[in-house]
């Protein structure tokens, strides 16, 4: 490896998972601090596979799935919002905040992975449900981060019309539960380094330096 090569960084996610988008930003500014440049590939996850079309109050929810009291939830939030504003990212929860299915917004994602643009609609997918409170499971919102990507809407539209990327985003996300992937975000570096949640900037310039200097 020269010096200037990026190391590949495949990073299992969802666009409704808080932490994905914190690890990612914690990555990548450990990435600026360090000088040591990472090529990021995504792939789809769902948090909730059996989300219903109208979704789920988002505190019912975690409440539901990990026991959170309204108290603790609220901490999270509090945490999280602290967290992205120091990396630059704004969290704007909200009391009627829902958590929705997200297999529409994975088939978006790996349609714009064909025209290079699979970064740019995954960052404006996490801005749309995180900091725009809209239903990613929606066309119109998805249509809106496929232009936010400079993607055509009425091709995006069609591609989730038609359900073409369906079949393969089922595949992917088989392949990373098959290989005991059950929670995001899951970073794999340079193919072979598996590392599991928002490990924060310091931990990432380290991983990153060891592997520059391996």
């Amino acid at each position: 490896m020269t010096e200037a090569s990026p190391i590949r960084v495949d990073i299992v996610s969802d666009v409704v998972c808080p932490w994905c988008v914190i690890g990612y930003r914690q990555l990548a500014l450990a990435s600026e601090q360090t000088g040591i440049p990472v090529e990021v590939h995504w792939h789809p996850f769902e948090l909730n596979t059996d989300m219903p079309p109208e979704g789920q109050n988002l505190r019912e929810h975690i409440a539901q799935k990990y026991g959170s009291t309204i108290e603790e939830s609220e901490a999270s939030r509090q945490r999280l919002t602290e967290l992205g504003a120091e990396l630059g990212f704004e969290f704007n929860y909200a009391a009627d905040m829902r958590m929705v299915n997200t297999f529409r917004a994975h088939q978006l994602i790996d349609w714009a992975a064909t025209k290079g643009k699979a970064h740019e609609v995954k960052m404006a997918l996490f801005a749309s449900f995180f900091t725009d409170r809209r239903d990613v499971s929606q066309p119109d919102v998805l249509g809106d981060a496929a232009v936010a990507a400079g993607l055509d809407r009425d091709e995006a539209l069609e591609v989730l019309r038609d359900e073409r990327m369906a079949g393969d985003v089922r595949k992917k996300q088989q392949f990373w539960t098959g290989h005991g992937i059950s929670g995001v975000p899951a970073m794999v570096f340079s193919q072979q380094h598996l590392v599991t949640g928002a490990q924060g900037v310091e931990n990432y310039g380290r991983i990153l330096q060891h592997l520059a200097e391996a």
